[in-house]
């Protein structure tokens, strides 16, 4: 029993200690600032974040730290990744997370094509089972890997007030998977309102469908109208680029938005 118990202990005993050093190394990460190489690399390949108030850079910096820690780039189709790619990624990645407790707890892996790539498309109809191929320009996967083209994702940061951006998209509906499903529906920040969230977004989904289907033009891409898990999505990106516009045209949502990321894009300078 003495031996027993001895063995438990030291179990016990090594797992705080494993916990403990992860904490550690986590705080550490979290608190060391980019060299200026890497915030100028930053700079010029993702031109929003020159906005971001001083107090949220720092933050920033952190988090990216603390994604390229955890996370592995590989290049298909003969690309070879650059540091380039990995901090434009991981500094559009952080953004989204970068002011709120939400972190990509799954993900490990992001697969990055020279350019768009191939998908399978699998649907289900009763007991008929069809597949497609599909030309994409980015994917999130439940619990990773996020996938994405690299030419859409660099020309989606250098244009940063189009309101089209795969990395956020694609990011979005990681952040949106933490709930157990990618429905729309992300974990909420503390004081936010499960009831308010779905009345905004599907009062603001289906206003948005019936828009695209009479033809008129809105803030929120087409590609919204898809699904709720879409158009929390491309929602996303117009918080982030055109945030002025899609508070004057859908406040509710821009509201909720600012509540879930505790980020105020329209103050930025």
């Amino acid at each position: 029993m003495f031996i027993f118990l001895t063995i438990l202990l030291l179990i016990a005993g090594g797992l705080a200690y494993y916990f403990w050093s992860r904490k550690q190394a986590r705080a550490a990460l979290l608190a060391t600032p980019l060299t200026a190489h890497q915030r100028n690399v930053i700079d010029q390949q993702v031109p929003m974040i020159r906005r971001l108030p001083d107090g949220l850079r720092g933050k920033l910096d952190g988090k990216v730290n603390l994604f390229l820690d955890q996370v592995a780039f590989y290049g298909c189709d003969g690309l070879e990744v650059t540091e380039e790619m990995e901090l434009s990624i991981a500094a559009q990645a952080c953004l989204l997370v970068i002011n709120s407790k939400i972190w990509y707890d799954n993900l490990t892996t992001i697969l990055i094509y020279p350019n768009a790539f191939k998908s399978k498309q699998r649907r289900q109809s009763g007991y008929v089972v069809s597949e497609k191929e599909i030309v994409r320009t980015g994917e999130s996967w439940d619990r990773g890997p996020v996938i994405l083209s690299w030419a859409h994702s660099q020309r989606g940061a250098l244009d940063d007030r189009d309101g089209q951006n795969v990395v956020l998209h694609e990011f979005a509906h990681q952040i949106d998977d933490l709930s157990g499903g990618t429905n729309g529906v992300p974990i909420l920040s503390a004081g936010q309102s499960f009831a308010e969230w779905e009345k905004v977004f599907l009062t603001a989904y289906d206003a948005h469908v019936r828009a695209i289907e009479s033809g008129r033009n809105t803030v929120i891409d087409p590609y919204g109208a898809t699904g709720h898990e879409e158009f929390f999505a491309v929602s996303v990106e117009v918080f982030f680029e055109r945030p002025r516009a899609l508070k004057h045209e859908v406040p509710e949502v821009y509201e909720q938005l600012s509540k879930l990321f505790r980020l105020n894009p329209v103050e930025w300078a």
